[in-house]
């Protein structure tokens, strides 16, 4: 396995377009919308191998704002790589609390202000269209900073952690998942899942809290829950073939054969223990 953020023109200069280019385009949007879970696009934490995408997804939310200490209403909460909103909305709804909902693709973010706007969250969320390899924000700007399965579409993963520690306050909190390669991952195995997502790596557990502690953040824990990793892709994947006389339309017979294939590759890597996945909580010093 390559090293996260090795130098490479595709894998670094170009993963922000293809992500944006990938996030905007029809069938994507439908997919994610009406078979990954709508409002939460995430990996869940399960109850069990037949349990509903969208209840497990919430409940990775709900259990990642039990980790924060500096979340109350006075907080200014940054959601870098925001999907639909749902984490946003879930927190303006549960704690009154002004979150920016950062987010490259356009056509995510016009779902996103429509719903925020139909449950009345509006004054309290700013959709932002943008990349979060760089954030147009001030130092020691934000309580929180918050992702949720992001920043693997990076080539720049330590630029954005740098990025995530200078708007954070000193006390301030960043929580984070992301899908990545196990710490022990053989080379080429990933090879796969790495060119359907058009990036030469994908991050570890190791190479997040080293750069993490590098740039002056504590380690408050990882919370390891890599299994469900496994479960998540299995999940959508069966969703995907039962829903898939509702997408006609909507989602390319093309897509959904592709898709099919890339879930079975993420499937493959987890039950191989090639893959991990977690709840990270850092405290800038």
């Amino acid at each position: 396995m390559s090293a996260p953020d090795s130098a490479a023109p595709q894998g670094v200069d170009a993963a922000v377009d293809v992500a944006r280019d990938y996030y905007n385009s029809s069938d994507a949007d439908h997919f994610y919308f009406h078979v990954w879970g709508g409002e939460d696009i995430h990996v869940g934490l399960y109850r069990d191998d037949h349990e509903a995408i969208a209840p497990a997804s919430r409940r990775t939310v709900e259990r990642m704002v039990e980790r924060l200490t500096r979340l109350n209403a006075n907080a200014r909460v940054l959601d870098i790589g925001a999907g639909y909103g749902g984490s946003m909305r879930y927190l303006a709804k549960t704690v009154g609390c002004h979150c920016v909902a950062l987010n490259l693709s356009e056509v995510e973010n016009q779902r996103d202000r429509a719903m925020n706007a139909e449950q009345g969250l509006d004054h309290l969320i700013d959709v932002v269209d943008a990349s979060f390899e760089t954030l147009d924000y001030p130092d020691n700007h934000f309580d929180v900073v918050w992702s949720q399965d992001a920043i693997l579409h990076s080539g720049r993963r330590a630029q954005v952690l740098a990025e995530v520690h200078r708007v954070l306050k000193p006390g301030g909190e960043f929580v984070m998942t992301d899908p990545m390669a196990a710490d022990d991952c053989p080379e080429g195995v990933l090879d796969p899942i790495l060119a359907r997502i058009h990036l030469q790596s994908l991050g570890t557990p190791g190479f997040y809290i080293r750069t993490a502690t590098e740039l002056g953040m504590e380690d408050v824990g990882f919370e390891d829950h890599s299994h469900q990793l496994t479960r998540h892709y299995g999940r959508v994947r069966e969703e995907l073939t039962r829903l898939a006389p509702q997408l006609k339309g909507k989602v390319s017979d093309d897509y959904v054969t592709r898709m099919k294939t890339g879930l079975g590759h993420w499937v493959t890597g987890g039950e191989n223990g090639h893959l991990a996945w977690g709840i990270f909580l850092f405290r800038k010093r």
